[in-house]
């Protein structure tokens, strides 16, 4: 049975499932999809921490269907911009379980962790998902991936 870690950027998946599909993403189904006949070494979901009901609920919904969260601040800037960014918390917990685990399951459409896929490939033998909104994720991403499977109707709610 093929071990596998999984690490989810929650907010590029939100935002490219609203953009694409206008719909949000269906964590249960992905599941059920990722990790048949696997067996769940970690399950990790990046995220800002607002504090708002809504999205505690949200988070809620995660840990019960298995992923540990991770929250940073949500940080507004003085020129009205806003920071959040998890790429160097995902890669660091990345390059650790990788070495546990048979297969690196990355939902994300962003082409920084391109180098990490290719990194952890070539130095722990890592099979590596990705999943992503297909016309949203970089080419440098998807072609870096074991395999790439495109965000559709079945992982949608």
């Amino acid at each position: 049975m093929q071990s596998v870690t999984i690490f989810v950027d929650v907010q590029n998946i939100y935002y490219t499932t609203k953009q694409r599909f206008g719909r949000n993403f269906n964590y249960n189904a992905f599941w059920a999809k990722a990790t048949t006949n696997r067996k769940v070494v970690g399950a990790y979901a990046y995220a800002i921490g607002r504090g708002d009901e809504k999205q505690k609920q949200f988070q809620n919904i995660l840990r019960a269907i298995g992923f540990e969260i991770k929250l940073k601040p949500f940080i507004q800037r003085a020129d009205g911009s806003a920071k959040g960014d998890w790429d160097v918390g995902i890669t660091l917990d990345v390059m650790e379980y990788a070495k546990k685990s048979d297969v690196v399951i990355l939902l994300s459409g962003d082409g920084d962790f391109d180098l990490l896929v290719h990194k952890i490939k070539k130095d722990f033998n890592n099979i590596v998902e990705v999943y992503g909104v297909a016309d949203l994720t970089a080419d440098s991403l998807a072609n870096a991936a074991s395999k790439f499977i495109a965000i559709e109707e079945d992982l949608l709610l």
